[in-house]
């Protein structure tokens, strides 16, 4: 069965951590084939979205705080396992992330780093590309906004 939930680091018990990080590694460094600092310190500060199958992780976004990382709150690690991906899970994630964020922090601009290939995906929950591309780990990306 699918569900939706959320934590912040501090709620998070030692095996949900684990499983959060291995489920970013498998997609954003092995899947991508991109080498990064994935546990980049802002973990601890965040929310996590989690989507789980049963007990599996099947897609994923952490929530950070306004003045974290950009002026505005941001979702990112958005990610969605491959065999899920086609089934709205990303759109179904996001909204629910969109959602809590306004929650905890009213309804103000919403800050991504979205990698450019989904700017579709990502322009038609809302959001505004507000940058030119520019590469992030050698994958091309562009800032956006979500101004509501």
């Amino acid at each position: 069965m699918i569900h939706i939930t959320h934590k912040h680091f501090s709620e998070l018990t030692t095996n949900e951590c684990y499983d959060v990080l291995s489920f970013r590694e498998n997609i954003f460094v092995v899947e991508q084939n991109c080498p990064y600092l994935d546990a980049d310190g802002f973990d601890k500060q965040a929310f996590h979205v989690i989507v789980y199958d049963d007990t599996t992780i099947i897609a994923y976004c952490r929530i950070l705080a306004p003045n974290v990382v950009y002026s505005e709150p941001a979702i990112g690690r958005v990610a969605v396992h491959k065999e899920y991906r086609g089934l709205s899970i990303g759109k179904e994630l996001m909204k629910y992330a969109i959602t809590l964020l306004y929650h905890l922090y009213g309804t103000i601009p919403i800050h991504i780093s979205a990698q450019e290939y989904l700017r579709k995906f990502y322009t038609e929950l809302g959001f505004t590309a507000v940058s030119e591309i520019y590469l992030e780990d050698g994958i091309p990306h562009i800032g956006m906004i979500k101004y509501e």
